[in-house]
């Protein structure tokens, strides 16, 4: 398909809007954390505040995306929830305690964590409207993860963790403000039906598929919230953690690219298979290094971990499920990927890591990796229904 001018356009917003927000995401997931422990809270009370958000997203992600379905719009939830998610940026800006910001952030993310799947459902939109891959948008995503990453962590060390939240409501602003720039996308088809989330429910492939997805994502997101603890531990500066940050994000693009290009010639589940393994093996060696500069080394096999996994499962998961079913879909993935997966990882994470140390807890979060790992060995090996089956009962 030719693209026009206008339809470059289109693309280009979105990808700087795709920049944007992931560029957001590396405070919440990696400086966070760390702003948290220069207010004085303790590993245990920053897993829960780590934890808090994910448990309000098991809502708030259903909620938005199937709304969306439901009145075909994605721009404008996506223009609310930014501009909710400001208001409470300036609110978490003048709280210290935890009880307060714990109140603040519970709030915070209930319109931070549906950003996301809908993000990634207009970038799919998008380039299936464009006959282009979704790799070409969300790769924007790990650039601006990449970018911000360094230079966040650089300008954190020069002044100050306390500038965090600060720096939190810039990049929410320049996010809101590219919503007005990017086209907003429909469904094709008719409404979604709100019967249709119980047919997706009852289906065994999916609730196989997000029972993986969740057990690996246990393991991950463990690694995710603990990570710059884990590194603050082994003496590293701010600097140093954006750049482990930087060598996580940076891998990942070459793999986006190659799957983009070759992924279609592999079947889901070997790669899927193959992600687990590298997952393993990746929090295995974080078990045994005590080296902050190591797990700079350590980080860039995120390549082929996250980048393989993300990419594979977004690609299985939009096989399965039909046009009309899409957000609702991504919100369910985003939920065992990130939201329940977050809170269980968050409460239990940071017991685990004052109590057993971080060479455990990383052996821990080893073996749920090689739960989900069993799982899709299962799966492989006995096959089960097919997409056009899924769609005939939806």
């Amino acid at each position: 398909m030719q693209s026009n001018p206008q339809s470059r356009r289109d693309i280009n917003w979105l990808r700087a809007f795709t920049f944007t927000i992931y560029g957001l995401s590396v405070l919440v997931f990696s400086f966070f954390p760390l702003y948290y422990r220069s207010l004085g809270f303790t590993t245990t009370q920053i897993g829960y505040l780590y934890a808090i958000g994910p448990m309000v997203s098991l809502f708030s992600n259903l909620l938005w995306s199937m709304i969306s379905d439901r009145y075909r719009t994605i721009k404008k939830i996506l223009m609310f929830l930014l501009a909710g998610q400001l208001a409470l940026s300036l609110i978490l800006s003048v709280s210290t305690s935890f009880i307060s910001i714990l109140i603040v952030i519970m709030m915070f993310y209930f319109f931070y964590y549906p950003i996301f799947p809908l993000a990634d459902t207009m970038a799919i939109a998008t380039a299936k409207e464009q006959g282009r891959n979704f790799t070409v948008i969300r790769i924007f995503g790990s650039l601006g993860f990449a970018v911000f990453a360094i230079l966040i962590g650089y300008v954190l060390s020069n002044l100050g963790t306390s500038w965090t939240i600060r720096i939190s409501t810039f990049l929410t602003i320049l996010a809101l403000f590219l919503t007005f720039m990017i086209k907003d996308q429909r469904s094709s088809v008719d409404k979604m039906d709100a019967s249709g989330l119980w047919r997706i429910l009852r289906q065994k492939e999916l609730l196989w598929f997000f029972g993986c997805v969740f057990c690996l994502s246990i393991g991950y997101r463990m690694n995710d919230a603990f990570l710059t603890i884990a590194m603050k531990e082994m003496g590293a500066a701010d600097n140093l953690v954006g750049w482990g940050v930087l060598a996580s994000s940076l891998s990942e693009i070459p793999v986006f690219f190659l799957l983009s290009i070759y992924g279609e010639r592999f079947k889901e589940l070997p790669l899927l298979l193959f992600a687990c393994l590298m997952f393993a093996l990746r929090f295995f060696l974080m078990s045994l290094t005590d080296s902050a500069y190591m797990v700079i080394v350590i980080q860039t096999m995120h390549s082929v971990t996250f980048g393989i996994f993300f990419v594979t499962a977004v690609r299985y998961l939009t096989r399965m499920i039909p046009d009309n079913y899409r957000a609702t879909g991504l919100a369910l993935f985003t939920i065992m990927w990130s939201s329940a997966s977050g809170l269980v990882s968050g409460t239990l994470g940071g017991a685990i890591y004052e109590t057993f140390g971080r060479k455990d807890f990383y052996l821990i979060a080893m073996a749920f990796v090689i739960l989900a790992f069993f799982g899709f060995a299962a799966r492989y090996l006995y096959s089960g229904p097919s997409r056009r089956n899924l769609e005939e009962t939806l």
